[in-house]
């Protein structure tokens, strides 16, 4: 049988490094897993108790499958038996998933004369949006004279990222550009989000009227 490992030399760090570069090269499996005993789960989730590494790796090999060490801190550590370049691929259309979505830009669009009513609605969706993951980007437009009182629109602009705090956070500083004031906010991790008006109840009626309040960067943008 050839030698799978690498010669000693320059060759050496270049395997490394393509080893670092694998997200899933710390999942120890099958004979990486150096402990005398583990506890066993079955490919359908079945816990299979504690048994001896050696016979749960024969057991994996019956089936044509791995065994995969998912909790490596346990006492003893958990393996599953199960088919692990599955997994990989699983776990990277996941990752894809997330990312895609996370990158989607929408758009909420104020003026400084605003109603009370019609700014509510506003956070309300621009709430939605981050709770979906979505990157939410706040406008606000100056007309005419509108631009001679340019602290209204500041002051407007930091009520609406106050509302929004528990939801996300601006990239940087709400800024002048031209006759507008932009700022970009990036949502939360998921485990840090608290709705402030958007209730699971209210969803479906701000799917319906959803594009009166805000669309895809690549649509126009709704006005107040």
């Amino acid at each position: 049988m050839a030698n799978s490992f690498p010669s000693s030399g320059g060759n050496r760090s270049g395997y490394y490094q393509r080893r670092n570069n694998d997200p899933f090269a710390h999942i120890r499996r099958n004979s990486r897993i150096k402990e005398p005993e583990i506890r066993v789960i079955s490919p359908e989730g079945k816990q299979l108790g504690i048994m001896q590494t050696e016979r749960a790796l024969a057991l994996a090999q019956q089936f044509n499958l791995d065994l995969v060490e998912m909790a490596a801190t346990a006492k003893p550590p958990v393996c599953r038996i199960m088919d692990f370049g599955k997994y990989v691929y699983e776990e990277q259309k996941k990752a894809s998933h997330v990312k895609a979505t996370s990158t989607k830009l929408k758009e909420i669009e104020f003026t400084p004369r605003i109603a009370a009513g019609d700014f509510l609605t506003k956070i309300r969706h621009a709430e939605e949006f981050l709770s979906h993951g979505n990157k939410v980007k706040l406008r606000l437009k100056f007309r005419g004279r509108e631009m001679a009182h340019t602290e209204i629109g500041f002051e407007l602009m930091k009520r609406a990222l106050a509302e929004l705090e528990g939801m996300g956070h601006p990239d940087n500083q709400a800024k002048l550009m031209g006759k507008q004031i932009n700022v970009m906010l990036t949502p939360l991790p998921t485990n840090k989000r608290k709705r402030k008006y958007t209730l699971e109840a209210d969803e479906q009626a701000i799917h319906d009227t959803g594009s009166d309040a805000g669309q895809d960067d690549d649509e126009s943008p709704a006005t107040a």
